[in-house]
């Protein structure tokens, strides 16, 4: 497919140009707000993960600010470990919400849920 039909495909999926790769450091997160969704983007390997930006264990958006051990992003904070490909932790149980990410050159498209309201 050509880059516009490709690029016509992941809007019609909502995905949204967050970035450039070039906007993201190897290893370090970097946060961004999408849809009022509060993301941190980590670029490991020329490969870029979103997961929510929000710990779940104080409810604090410090995710972006984890350092990397082994597959995993530590939170800065008090410690608890996130696999950077799915987001839960080493245990098994949930963590972070993940979402998908699509390169298109060198530009970076994520897929976020827009929140429900419920009132």
């Amino acid at each position: 497919m050509k880059h516009s039909k490709i690029l016509k495909k992941l809007e019609d999926q909502n995905y949204q140009k967050v970035c450039s790769l070039n906007d993201l450091q190897e290893g370090k997160g970097k946060r961004f707000i999408i849809d009022d969704v509060d993301i941190a983007l980590f670029k490991i390997d020329d490969n870029v993960y979103a997961l929510t930006n929000i710990c779940p264990h104080q409810h604090t958006a410090l995710i972006f600010e984890s350092f990397l051990e082994s597959n995993c992003i530590v939170c800065p904070s008090h410690g608890w470990k996130f696999d950077i490909k799915t987001g839960k932790k080493p245990s098994g149980s949930n963590g972070l919400e993940t979402y998908k990410v699509e390169l298109l050159g060198d530009d970076v498209y994520v897929k976020v849920n827009q929140k429900k309201l419920n009132w």
